[in-house]
């Protein structure tokens, strides 16, 4: 069932979006998970367009606000203003089910952590009265890593609690004749309906109990996770928060797929996205060009995968 509706969302999202199934598939994983995602990739590649079209697909509420310097923590969650002799709350836009937030690192860190209680427990505090949010809620987060002047780094607490880090890259070349084919006219954004809803989505969420996670392949998540705080290019490793996270990834990859069992490639695809973003290497390490990516390749070397035979 979850692997006909992911057929189906995906089928919609590819009216719009040209060569990007990977980045979709891992998004959709994020969704089915219940986790956020940091889209981080140069300016033009499509990340705001695809947010749009996979808010518009699962049939979700989608807001859109742009992060400035002088973006406030209430324009994000909303303020109390006197009206008609009384206070009352006018909700900001994280009062939504998709919310993009483009460029989250030209924000100051004031209005950055605005948002780490509505995506770590799915609600607001505003002047001391907390509202929940209405699920499913999913932040999609935009930064260009290329452009840093006048930037705000997300700090190491705001980006573990995106399960998935993705960059959409370049198209090829005819995937970019294809895109510029369904250009000439009306953008496909304008043209495409909802083929799910919230309550799909959230039955979809539920399902994803029923996947099964072999205690051999439980394991070798905590081991990788593991390796890379041992990893001596590393100052500070994966948690056991990132540990969970790859295991859910693991789960909702393995739904989308098809199966009710988690394989050792699904949890190979998910390390990169959970993983690199939540370490952070030596500074030396960085000057010589090594990364964190770099650290995630070597734990997957070096950690056994299991051999039984699983499924």
């Amino acid at each position: 069932m979850i692997e006909a509706w992911y057929a189906r969302v995906a089928q919609n999202v590819e009216r719009v979006m040209v060569g990007q199934e990977e980045p979709l598939r891992l998004m959709m994983a994020g969704v089915l998970a219940g986790g956020h995602v940091l889209l981080e990739d140069v300016p033009g590649t499509g990340k705001t367009t695809l947010a749009r079209a996979l808010a518009t697909s699962l049939g979700l509420g989608f807001k859109r606000v742009q992060f400035t310097p002088d973006l406030l923590p209430s324009d994000l969650t909303g303020v109390n203003v006197w009206r008609d002799g009384d206070f009352r709350f006018v909700p900001g836009p994280v009062f939504t089910q998709v919310l993009l937030a483009d460029e989250i690192n030209r924000a100051t860190p004031k209005t950055q952590a605005a948002l780490l209680e509505a995506m770590a427990e799915g609600q607001v505090t505003v002047d001391g009265e907390t509202r929940p949010l209405r699920p499913p809620f999913f932040v999609v987060a935009t930064q260009n890593p290329i452009e840093m002047d006048g930037t705000f780094p997300l700090p190491e607490a705001q980006l573990d609690r995106f399960l998935l880090r993705l960059r959409l890259g370049y198209p090829d070349a005819d995937e970019e004749v294809r895109m510029l084919e369904r250009l000439r006219g009306r953008h496909p954004i304008e043209a495409i309906e909802p083929v799910s809803d919230a309550s799909e989505v959230r039955e979809m969420q539920h399902r994803l109990a029923e996947v099964r996670l072999e205690e051999e392949l439980a394991r070798y998540v905590v081991l990788l996770v593991r390796a890379t705080r041992t990893d001596p290019d590393v100052s500070l490793g994966a948690s056991p928060r990132a540990a969970l996270a790859l295991q859910r990834t693991a789960l909702a990859l393995a739904a989308l797929a098809g199966r009710e069992y988690v394989l050792p490639d699904d949890i190979k695809q998910a390390a990169l996205p959970v993983l690199e973003h939540r370490i952070i290497v030596r500074p030396e390490v960085r000057i010589e060009g090594g990364g964190a990516a770099t650290v995630v390749a070597r734990a997957l070397a070096e950690v056994a995968v299991p051999t039984e035979e699983l499924g």
